[in-house]
C-alpha cells in the first residue's frame, strides 16, 4: 500500500489542522501594534500561521487573553506544514509590579498609620 499523499490533499490537511489550532488557542504574540495568533507554545519557542503572519524578529510580548505572560527576544527557526516556528533567545516572565531591590519581611506592615491627638 502506498503512503503517498498529493500536494493538494496535504495542503488541505495542513489548513484544517491550522484552523483547529487557531480556534482552540487563546495565546497571541504582539509586536508593536500588531497581534498574531499563536498556534503552539512550548518551553523554547512558539509557532504561528506562516501565510497570515509576516516574519517576526526582535522583542515581542506573549499574552493569554488579557494576561501578559512573557516578554521575549525571538529568532526565526523554520517553516514546516504551514507553521512558522520561532525560538526564544531570551524569555522573561512578565510581572504586574516592579521587583523590589530589598528584602521585605512577610509580616511587614503594608502601610504606616499616624496617630491622632
Amino acid at each position: 500500500m502506498s503512503t503517498y499523499v498529493s500536494k493538494e490533499i496535504r495542503a488541505e490537511l495542513d489548513a484544517a489542522r491550522i484552523a483547529a489550532l487557531k480556534k482552540s488557542s487563546r495565546l497571541r504574540v504582539e509586536i508593536g501594534n500588531n497581534t498574531y495568533k499563536i498556534l503552539t507554545l512550548w518551553k523554547d519557542g512558539f509557532s504561528v500561521e506562516a501565510s497570515a503572519t509576516p516574519r517576526l524578529r526582535g522583542l515581542v510580548d506573549i499574552y493569554d487573553g488579557a494576561n501578559h505572560l512573557y516578554q521575549c527576544l525571538i529568532i526565526a527557526d523554520e517553516e514546516e506544514a504551514g507553521e512558522m516556528r520561532y525560538e526564544f533567545k531570551r524569555n522573561t516572565v512578565a510581572a504586574d509590579k516592579a521587583p523590589l531591590d530589598f528584602y521585605r519581611a512577610p509580616d511587614a506592615p503594608i502601610a504606616l498609620l499616624g496617630h491622632e491627638d
